[in-house]
């Protein structure tokens, strides 16, 4: 499964902006980033399992509202953020 790390995230990916991960849901493929890149998963999910309120996951073109989201039929996952500023 293709995982696409949006800028603001590519710190903790060693500078990919595209990584493979494996998991049958959202969670399972969070799981493995986790063991692959130990400070990623934290920026993405809450201390509650939760998705970050800034945070969006998208299966193919479709968002994800929860962990337990199938990838089976997706190719790809793109994690995008929110960015704020003035």
């Amino acid at each position: 499964m293709r995982v696409n790390v949006p800028s603001a995230l590519q710190s903790y990916t060693r500078g990919a902006a595209l990584v493979h991960c494996e998991g049958t849901d959202l969670a399972d493929l969070l799981a493995d980033l986790d063991r692959r890149f130990p400070e990623l998963r934290f920026r993405i999910i809450d201390e509650q399992d939760r998705i970050r309120p800034h945070i969006r996951l998208f299966i193919g073109e479709e968002s994800a509202a929860t962990l337990r989201e199938s990838i089976v039929d997706a190719s790809e996952v793109h994690i995008i953020c929110a960015l704020s500023g003035g």
